[in-house]
Formats: structure tokens, C-alpha cells, sequence
């Protein structure tokens, strides 16, 4: 799977649904969709816990949440209350099953070395971040033994959707939601300040353009992040909330 590919649908059981369709779940939504090597291992497991910390900040983003281990519907049931009990947070999103594998050999996340305890090769840890179209915006992948940085996902994400809105503009290195971004390379410095405003866009000087006359763009110029609109919302009746 690469950027910009179509995300397969995931047909199938999750610990709560015996006909669970990716498609329909997700709507018209973003989507993060976060792969495990398998239930009852510790890695996975603070990772889910995290997750379940998180919701309210992927739910007010409007972003759907999906995991997806490789076991069984009844395996995803009771170490979801292993989670619960550690976390204190319910997890409150679908948790596909894959105990086959067939879906993972389909999105190309199988480590190539290093097996299960059923003999099956593991599951890396990927992480999918889906346009409403269903096309992968961003991938992340993790070996078995990292576990990832939820609070990256979120910042990634913010960058996806404040881009998706205004083409104009680029997120710098280590950029977090609210500080200023970089304006993209293919727009005009005419464009620019047309846009934003002249004395709103910051050229910054490098030696490669020292003395040259009649440049169409500086190549580094920074300027005010745009508000992000707010997402239009629909009446849910999942609860995002601590358990104790």
C-alpha cells in the first residue's frame, strides 16, 4: 500500500459485530485505522489504552477510530477488559479481527522475520490515516517492539486536515496546531501576498537567491496558519469516558 492508494474495505468481525463493513462505519469521515501484532501482549496493550484516552480528541476532529489485531472476536472481548481495567477508559471503537492474517498480507504489514507464537508471521504496527474517499493520506509503521506516539497521529492529522482545506500552504517540521506554516512551493509570491497579505508573508533570506532579480517565488516563506473549520458533527450515542 502507498499514499494516495485506495484503502481496501474490511469486511468482517470486529469484538462487537459479526458483519462489520469499513465503508459504512467510516461514512463520509477521516479515518485512523491502527494495526497490532496480536491481543494480550504489552506493547498493544498500551497502545490501545492510549487510544482509549485520546477518543474525545480524535471524535471532536471528526475522525473515526479502527484498530485491528490478529484474533479472534471472544480474544478482542476479554482483553478489551484487561485494557479497561489498566486504563480506566472504555474502548469504544470497532477492534477488527484478522486471525488469518488475510487482511494483513492485503495492506502488506507483515514482518518478514519475526513470527507469532501460532507460527504466523506478526503484524507490524501500521497506522492508516484515511481521506473521506477512503485513499491513504499518511502511513506510519513500527516494528513489534516500538510502540508508536499516539500525540504524533494527532498532530499529523491536524496537518492533514488544515491542508486539505487551504493548498496554499505546507506545515513545517514539528509543527503543532496554531503556530505559523510555510507557504507551498508552487504558489507565486504574487499569489502569496494576494492570499495572505504582504506584510503577513515572512521571506526568509538564503545565499541561493542572494542577488538574483525578478524571482517568481522565494522558496522559504512562512505565514499565519488559517483557522481550521470546524467539522459538522452528527448526533452520536457512543460514550468517549473514564470508567474509574
Amino acid at each position: 500500500m502507498h499514499i494516495g492508494d485506495q484503502f481496501p474495505n474490511l469486511l468482517g468481525a470486529t469484538q462487537d459485530s459479526e458483519s462489520f463493513n469499513l465503508y459504512q462505519h467510516v461514512g463520509d469521515k477521516w479515518c485512523v485505522i491502527f494495526t497490532h501484532p496480536g491481543d494480550f501482549t504489552p506493547v498493544c496493550t498500551t497502545e490501545l489504552a492510549s487510544a482509549a484516552s485520546l477518543q474525545m480528541n480524535f471524535k471532536n476532529r471528526n475522525v473515526v477510530l479502527v484498530g485491528l489485531s490478529c484474533n479472534s472476536a471472544e480474544s478482542h472481548r476479554q482483553w478489551i477488559r484487561d485494557i479497561e481495567y489498566v486504563s480506566g477508559f472504555i474502548v469504544n471503537f470497532p477492534l477488527f479481527c484478522d486471525p488469518t492474517r488475510e487482511n494483513a498480507v492485503k495492506l502488506g504489514i507483515l514482518d518478514s522475520q519475526n513470527r507469532a507464537n501460532d507460527g504466523l508471521p506478526l503484524t507490524v504496527r501500521g497506522t492508516f490515516i484515511l481521506k473521506p474517499d477512503k485513499t491513504i493520506a499518511s502511513m506510519m509503521v513500527y516494528p513489534y517492539n516500538v510502540g508508536r506516539n499516539l500525540e504524533e497521529v494527532l498532530r499529523v492529522l491536524d496537518s492533514l486536515l488544515l491542508t486539505e482545506q487551504e493548498k496554499t500552504i505546507v506545515t513545517p517540521s514539528n509543527w503543532n496546531d496554531g503556530e505559523d506554516v510555510l507557504v507551498a512551493y508552487d504558489v507565486t509570491d504574487d499569489k502569496a501576498n494576494q492570499k495572505f497579505g504582504e506584510d503577513q508573508v515572512k521571506v526568509v533570506k538564503v545565499p541561493s537567491e542572494w542577488g538574483k532579480k525578478g524571482l517568481k517565488r522565494h522558496y522559504l516563506r512562512y505565514t499565519k496558519a488559517p483557522k481550521l473549520k470546524p467539522p459538522v458533527m452528527k448526533e452520536e450515542d457512543e460514550s468517549y469516558c473514564q470508567i474509574s
